[in-house]
């Protein structure tokens, strides 16, 4: 009997600008850089363009991507997807909101 191997992915969704009025966010991002992008940052077993979507379409929505999100983004991000573990996925997750951090970017993750 065969064991299916679960992938995980992380995956980083464009936020519009608007993102910067809510004082939460900006609370949460006091180095962000004029110009840069906001994102959010999450993690799931679905693949990056169905996750989109489903925040889109309201499952297991975070509310500023439901609100905000308007693009998956691809390039840039550090993402190194499938992982193969839970661990690594969220491990990866963190990393990657902070490496968009430090880069100046605005970033909302879990």
């Amino acid at each position: 009997m065969s064991t299916i191997k679960r992938k995980y992915y992380v995956y980083v969704i464009n936020l519009k600008k608007d993102i910067l009025n809510i004082k939460k966010f900006k609370d949460k991002n006091p180095d962000y850089m004029e110009g840069k992008p906001c994102v959010y940052v999450g993690q799931s077993v679905h693949e990056p363009r169905v996750r989109f979507n489903q925040h889109l379409e309201g499952y297991k929505a975070n509310r500023y991507v439901k609100k905000f999100g308007n693009f998956l983004r691809k390039k840039n991000t550090g993402v190194k997807n499938p992982y193969l573990t839970r661990k690594a996925v969220e491990k990866a997750e963190a990393e990657t909101a902070e490496y968009l951090r430090k880069r100046g970017y605005g970033v909302w993750s879990n």
